[in-house]
């Protein structure tokens, strides 16, 4: 009696995301944040950085708008100084700047004078030598803010963090604290309205003295030096705090109006100092007419803080990191435009030179073919159009004669079973363990009578006259290979309809210009014609990658092959339907694709015509079939962050610019492919959406290839392009083969002589692995071959 099953508990749901999806979220706000960053150290957030007119003034007390232009609440006191008697204190905003500020600083070397400049923190992080070539030369540093704001516009933590993170980076860069702040968009003593006066007595309790100015030289508005220099003259014999700028523009008539504004002054009696320096002159001479003896000073450019300094190199890496990051993405930028338009041209003349020459009245590939084709379909698990597509092939108008080899590769949905009963003539079923596709196919090769043969994958369905029409370039004697017209069948969902653009657009234009620089990289497994002989040459089909199909067409170019592209011949196929059967399928073909470049890497130093194909097809590949694509969201994200944090209209401009482009391009291959240009409607959508999903595929693909990973296939869902006659449910079939015919001819006697180019035509040897004495008994199990697994 056997033991009572124990209770299954309850099914666990996934609570997190997979690995992967949570590292490409990870990925994604990281990069997000990064930008986020960017826009902020490059104060992209224009609302923030309006001035604002001058409001009630009553909240003021009157010895503030009256008094001078540096102001003290710390402690709660309410008081203002001005610099001593012939004093003038030279201040700078905005900096430091690479180009303006050490002339600047030159300057007052060359005058021994000092001054006091006002730094912005992000330029801080970003010239930390600058900043402390400023304190060097006995100048003083005060905040001017980290994103350079009006304070009026953004909440209370924000100002406070302005101001701590330009304390900090001011720390790290010159290793010293300062306790003056000069608020952006401030002027005068008698500006301050009731809001500003909030904020001042809010910096005061930091610890603050707000810095003003009596005089402003107005260069920001580069008005000629003459006028600068009178701007900055005060009246009379007063002392000033004068306002100059060292950065936001050309401050070259700033640097020619200094070297004539210090030795003017100088010889009207007038000193030059800091601000700081100024003031402890200002409150010693007013507490010596006190009577006071002990005078306390305050510190210019003390210390930092250790703490300071650590939180400071934060804040200056990671103003590196997001301008870093902003530099590369508009270096890739211009690596896609550069790339699109070039490929753009490309294309459109040489695919442009390929349709005019096919259209051309009377052109032909020569005497028409008329040669026996074998058709090899390998199977495994396609009960859903297996019917349809074994019988569009019988049903076609091809006067040489068809012989269709069906290759059951271990199917377990009675796939063999339907088509046996269709019972249709020329067609017969050939049943292997599963060994994987390019077993399959090199079995249906073997056991194929003909030597003109197609492959096709068992999901397609061929036109009445698609077979006549592929094999017609085998008039010319050195063609080896080609590759037909795959149509998306399916084509009425929307990710089924953006695989139908991108097959007409990416694929099929693209054929054309690899049939003219003559580097044709991939014959399609869905419609695709050969040689005996070619196949024969190369070893037939290897299992070596998971993309036979552009692994052989390589290898055929290599051996002086020619491959080209034959648009009459059209088939149907049933493209994935959701994202995640998409993501998968290019998936494996993006790693497959990756393993035949690999694989025939050494083309690129052969001679002849592995070498032509190695310097020119392999590039082409790898620019515009990995490299652009994986750049191609650049494009999206430089929409996103320009829409954001940019000028609209210039945004626009170059992202629609961009998309014409496209158009433009799909345009011409729809009206190559004789194509109706409604589903172009969706070509917008499909740029922004699909381009995503294209690049994780790749990027996927890569990291696959870089650490070594294996890939094994993945069964894509069908659904049948076609409806079904209602057939009564097949048994699952044992796996062992039943191979009903093997040619006599097989490894007997000379190989026939080809009748286009006289050369023996070698027949490839049937696998060792699906010999008959080699198959496994009745009861194996499946996938007892050697090669991947193939599904789908």
């Amino acid at each position: 009696m056997s033991s009572p099953r124990k209770p299954r508990g309850p099914v666990r749901r996934r609570l997190l995301p997979k690995p992967r999806v949570a590292l490409a979220i990870l990925l994604l706000l990281v990069f997000i944040g990064v930008l986020v960053v960017q826009a902020y150290i490059n104060s992209e957030f224009t609302s923030d950085h309006l001035d604002s007119e001058v409001g009630d003034q009553d909240g003021v007390p009157l010895a503030i708008r009256g008094g001078g232009p540096v102001i003290n609440t710390t402690g709660g006191q309410e008081s203002s100084s001005r610099m001593p008697a012939h004093t003038i204190a030279l201040t700078f905003d905005d900096g430091p700047d690479p180009t303006w500020t050490p002339q600047i600083l030159d300057v007052l070397a060359e005058n021994d004078a000092h001054a006091t400049f006002f730094v912005v923190g992000s330029e801080v992080a970003r010239h930390p030598a600058l900043t402390k070539r400023i304190t060097d030369g006995g100048n003083e540093l005060g905040l001017h803010t980290f994103t350079h704001p009006n304070l009026q516009r953004i909440a209370a933590w924000r100002r406070t963090l302005e101001l701590s993170q330009t304390q900090v980076a001011i720390a790290r860069a010159a290793g010293v604290h300062t306790n003056l702040v000069r608020f952006p968009y401030s002027s005068k003593a008698n500006a301050i309205d009731d809001v500003n006066w909030k904020l001042v007595k809010d910096a005061g309790k930091q610890g603050y003295l707000v810095v003003v100015n009596d005089v402003d030289s107005e260069d920001w508005q580069r008005p000629g030096v003459r006028q600068i220099v009178r701007n900055a003259t005060p009246p009379g014999d007063t002392p000033a705090v004068i306002l100059f700028h060292d950065a936001g523009g050309d401050r070259s008539q700033t640097v020619a109006a200094l070297r004539r504004f210090i030795p003017m002054m100088r010889a009207r009696g007038y000193r030059f100092t800091t601000v700081t320096e100024g003031l402890n002159e200002s409150i010693a001479q007013r507490n010596k007419a006190k009577g006071a003896t002990a005078v306390p000073r305050l510190p210019e450019n003390p210390p930092a803080p250790r703490s300071d300094v650590w939180r400071g190199t934060a804040v200056i890496d990671t103003v590196r990191a997001a301008d870093g990051l902003l530099w590369l993405i508009a270096g890739l930028f211009l690596v896609v435009g550069a790339l699109t338009i070039g490929r753009t041209g490309l294309l459109l003349l040489l695919a442009t030179r390929h349709a005019r020459q096919r259209r051309k009245r009377g052109w032909s590939w020569g005497p028409e073919v008329t040669e026996p084709v074998s058709v090899i379909v390998p199977a495994y698990n396609e009960k859903e159009g297996i019917e349809a597509a074994v019988s569009s092939l019988a049903g076609g108008d091809y006067p040489g004669g068809i012989e269709v080899v069906v290759v059951d590769d271990g199917s377990t949905d009675g796939t063999a079973a339907l088509v046996e009963r269709l019972a249709l003539p020329g067609v017969r079923v050939v049943r292997v363990p599963n060994g994987g596709k390019a077993n399959a196919l090199n079995t249906g090769i073997a056991l194929a009578k003909h030597d003109l043969i197609v492959t096709v994958d068992g999901d397609t369905i061929f036109e009445k006259d698609s077979i006549r029409m592929l094999v017609q370039p085998f008039a010319d004697p050195g063609v080896g290979a080609v590759a037909g017209n795959v149509k998306v069948g399916n084509r009425e969902k929307m990710v089924a309809a953006w695989q139908h653009i991108e097959y007409v657009v990416g694929f099929n234009l693209d054929r054309r210009l690899y049939e003219v620089l003559n580097c044709m990289p991939t014959v399609p497994g869905a419609i695709g014609g050969f040689r005996r002989q070619a196949l024969a040459d190369v070893g037939g089909i290897s299992d070596e990658t998971l993309a036979e199909d552009t692994d052989v067409t390589m290898a055929l170019c290599r051996a002086g092959w020619r491959v080209v592209y034959e648009e009459r011949a059209r088939a149907w196929t049933e493209a994935p339907a959701t994202l995640e059967q998409l993501y998968r399928q290019r998936y494996r073909w993006s790693y497959g694709t990756m393993q035949a470049m690999w694989k025939h890497r050494r083309a690129l130093f052969d001679h002849g015509p592995s070498g032509r194909f190695g310097r020119v097809g392999l590039p082409f590949l790898a620019l515009f079939g990995v490299v652009l694509p994986m750049l191609a969201p650049v494009v999206d994200i430089m929409l996103v962050y320009g829409l954001v944090f940019w000028e609209l209209h210039e945004t626009l401009v170059a992202w629609l610019g961009m998309l014409s482009l496209q158009l433009f391009t799909a345009a011409v291959a729809f009206r190559f492919d004789r194509e109706s240009m409604i589903p172009l409607w969706r070509l917008p959508l499909q740029q922004f959406a699909y381009r995503q999903l294209m690049y994780l595929v790749l990027m996927q693909s890569a990291t696959t290839a870089l650490t070594g990973g294996r890939l094994r296939w993945h069964k894509l869902h069908r659904a049948g392009l076609t409806p079904r006659t209602a057939l009564p449910e097949l048994p699952p079939e044992p796996v062992a083969p039943v191979v009903d015919t093997w040619p006599s001819t097989i490894g007997q006697g000379r190989a026939p002589a080809h009748p286009a180019s006289g050369r023996a035509v070698a027949r490839p040897p049937v696998p060792a692995q699906v010999h008959p004495e080699d198959l496994p008994s009745a009861g194996s199990p499946p996938g007892g071959g050697s090669g991947p697994v193939y599904t789908g």
